[in-house]
């Protein structure tokens, strides 16, 4: 499969570049990380970057979002940066509320996010006992004495403590389930009374500030309650594939700045009289690194078309999110080791690219989830014939 850019997908590339080189240098990167978010002047003039004909960040003339074209850009910000930025959250989210919501709500959305650079919202939809199990959702939204009434913890909320709304996902007790549990979406105001926002210490991908919310007794207006096209927990879950492509074409632009890292260290280092990009096994390491850069890039390219031409495979999301963020963990890893030392430190941002990576096996389902989803998928494919066809 040919996955070759167009000049058009290149000048979008070329764009986000540009807008890496003014803004996204590592000094200013290091100092988002330590205050756990992105300057406002930033993320507005990211949302104001011209993308041309595609729909990377949805604006009134845009029908439709461009999958490929937005999984490009995240590819580029994380090469960029070295370091995982909100983008990728809010692209995936802005589709979540696209899909549940109705015209008027979204509008709301769509419109305070190009004027701003910030969502509106905050997603809040994993649970402390849930993890991957989705299904196993017990917040829940029911009606006690006339009220609406909504209980239940959420957490890995990305910016729960700032953002004035919280999207809310819970099961709807007043509804009989079916196959799948009736699923509900809210928008519910954060400063409502029963609602207590902490924040969730991480080890890495500090820019983004995760928190858990507590609902306890929350009263809620039918008003919140989002009254567009009501999928379910099926239409999440292709949304949450769409959410694995955004994670693994992060992870594949960390692992990209890791790799060009490592060997613009290996030019400039010395040791016994010769660059150590001269050792055998420095050239063992960037070759194996280079390997796994461009299997992860067809992984991710690859599932990137399917989405874009509207074709759900499932088996290739799960073996990308399986294969990528394991891989770009194990590129960051080796270039740590080609920098020795140096890169053991917080002054080369490969260890932080490191860090970022690994969450990226947890993140949006982890390695082992990947196994449980795929593993019955590969069976069926291969009932059907050895070729799967």
């Amino acid at each position: 499969m040919d996955f070759d850019l167009t000049d058009e997908q290149r000048r979008v590339v070329s764009e986000v570049r540009a807008f890496g080189q003014r803004r996204l240098g590592w000094s200013d990167v290091r100092q988002w990380q330590r205050d756990s978010g992105v300057p406002d002047e930033v993320v507005k003039e990211f949302v104001e970057l011209d993308f041309g004909e595609y729909g990377v960040v949805h604006r009134r003339n845009h029908v439709d979002y461009d999958i490929f074209a937005q999984t490009l850009v995240l590819e580029e910000l994380a090469r960029c940066a070295g370091a995982v930025l909100p983008f990728s959250n809010d692209f995936l989210n802005l589709q979540i509320m696209e899909e549940f919501a109705g015209s008027d709500q979204f509008e709301f959305v769509r419109a305070s996010y190009q004027e701003e650079g910030r969502l509106a919202f905050a997603l809040a939809i994993s649970e402390p006992e849930g993890g991957s199990d989705t299904m196993g959702m017990r917040t829940s939204a029911r009606t006690v004495d006339g009220r609406i009434v909504l209980d239940g913890v959420k957490t890995f909320v990305n910016n729960g403590e700032y953002a004035p709304y919280l999207l809310v996902g819970a099961i709807d007790r007043d509804e009989e389930p079916g196959r799948y549990p009736a699923l509900s979406f809210w928008l519910v105001p954060r400063d409502l009374e029963g609602i207590t926002v902490y924040p969730v210490q991480k080890i890495g991908q500090s820019i983004l500030p995760f928190s858990t919310c507590v609902f306890e007794n929350v009263e809620l207006d039918e008003r919140y309650r989002l009254h567009g096209r009501h999928g379910g927990f099926p239409q999440l879950f292709h949304l949450f594939e769409i959410g694995r492509l955004f994670s693994c074409a992060t992870a594949l632009g960390l692992a990209q700045a890791a790799m060009e890292d490592a060997v613009a260290y290996a030019r400039a280092r010395t040791a016994f009289g010769t660059q150590i990009a001269n050792f055998q096994q420095i050239e063992q390491m960037l070759t194996d690194m280079e390997v796994k850069l461009d299997a992860m890039r067809g992984f991710v390219y690859k599932c990137a078309w399917s989405q874009e031409q509207g074709r759900q495979d499932r088996l290739s999301a799960a073996l990308m999110k399986r294969f990528v963020p394991n891989a770009a963990t194990e590129v960051a890893s080796d270039a740590m080791q080609i920098l020795g030392g140096r890169g053991y430190t917080r002054e080369e941002r490969v260890s932080s690219i490191w860090q970022d990576c690994r969450g990226f096996q947890i993140a949006e389902g982890t390695d082992q989830i990947m196994v449980y989803i795929a593993a019955p998928l590969i069976m069926k494919k291969y009932e059907q014939g050895a070729s799967g066809e």
